[in-house]
């Protein structure tokens, strides 16, 4: 059976004074992670009405290539700084393409 490809929607909220820090450390991980194996698109988004609010839309080859990018280095140093950071811990959605 072959690995089905994974998209991810990661919803963020910045801290109130935060989002301008949350928003480079953001940015930050985009080019790196465009260069991952399994990569398909990694895309960052903001609320034009909320600037505090940022989301991730994300395709993966599989679920492995996924697992892969949250145990990489340059990851897991934003999730050391996140704390700081994020109003509440992110929204991680799952799904698999059916259509």
């Amino acid at each position: 059976m072959s690995a089905k490809a994974v998209t991810v929607v990661a919803l963020m909220r910045a801290k109130p004074g935060k989002e301008a820090d949350l928003r480079q450390e953001l940015l930050a991980l985009v080019p790196i992670t465009h260069k991952e194996p399994g990569c398909l698109n990694y895309d960052l988004h903001v609320d034009p009405q909320n600037p505090a609010a940022f989301c991730f839309h994300e395709n993966w080859t599989s679920k492995q290539h996924l697992d892969d990018h949250l145990a990489r280095p340059h990851l897991q140093a934003f999730l050391a700084k996140a704390g700081g950071l994020l109003a509440e811990p992110p929204q991680i959605l799952l799904y698999e393409k059916i259509g």
